[in-house]
């Protein structure tokens, strides 16, 4: 096979597999036998870890199903390093992350709020126009304007801070994040700054629930 048609042939397996992952639909209900591993964290409120400091675990039911299978991919792909993230996610399959993802999407109802009910001081919302926060996280920071972003508004702000400062992170094996867009913008800030805007974001009213599970599956 010359080069011309190994080309076309990789090109065209390429888009087959694009294809494939694009058509992989979440089954909410077929998650509840896969997400004992998750609620070990996410389904208990106020659990913190400790790790690379002390904050409590994000918040994810009523997060976005596109965020968090983006999230998963990103942890099996080494663009985001924690340990334990990165173990759990190497454990599911295309479909496991589909299906975890839209569980969790499904458990909280998304809201109808377009502004903040809260305002940001002065301080703040310059930092929040610096970094153009709601071009892409979307009105009231709970509406974004794609579904690999993230909801953010209402988030733990001790975790949206450790989660900024990562993308500020570079070569550490077992901290931080790889990404383009957030790195450029988080190294524009001190981690005062960072504080600040985590901790404005933080309380805003949001989608955003951590919900109990009575046992685990």
């Amino acid at each position: 096979m010359n080069q011309t048609l190994t080309t076309i042939f990789a090109l065209a397996v390429a888009c087959v597999t694009g294809a494939a992952q694009a058509q992989v639909q979440g089954d909410a209900k077929a998650a509840t036998t896969k997400v004992a591993m998750c609620i070990g964290c996410h389904g208990i409120e106020g659990y913190q870890a400790s790790f690379p400091e002390v904050h409590k675990v994000p918040m994810i039911s009523g997060q976005g199903a596109g965020y968090i299978a983006a999230s998963l991919l990103a942890y099996q792909k080494g663009e985001r390093k924690h340990p334990t993230m990165r173990s759990i996610a190497n454990s599911l399959t295309e479909q496991d992350i589909a299906d975890v993802s839209a569980f969790y999407e499904k458990q909280v109802p998304a809201s109808t709020a377009s502004k903040p009910v809260r305002e940001p001081s002065v301080q703040v919302a310059e930092l929040l126009k610096r970094g153009a926060c709601i071009s892409c996280h979307g009105d009231n920071f709970a509406k974004p304007i794609d579904p690999s972003y993230p909801k953010i508004a209402g988030q733990h702000a001790d975790y949206l801070y450790v989660a900024l400062k990562s993308y500020k992170i570079d070569k550490n094996p077992q901290v931080g994040r790889t990404n383009g867009v957030m790195a450029g913008i988080a190294q524009q800030f001190t981690n005062q700054e960072l504080k600040q805007l985590a901790g404005y974001i933080g309380r805003l009213d949001g989608d955003l629930k951590t919900v109990p599970q009575s046992k685990f599956r």
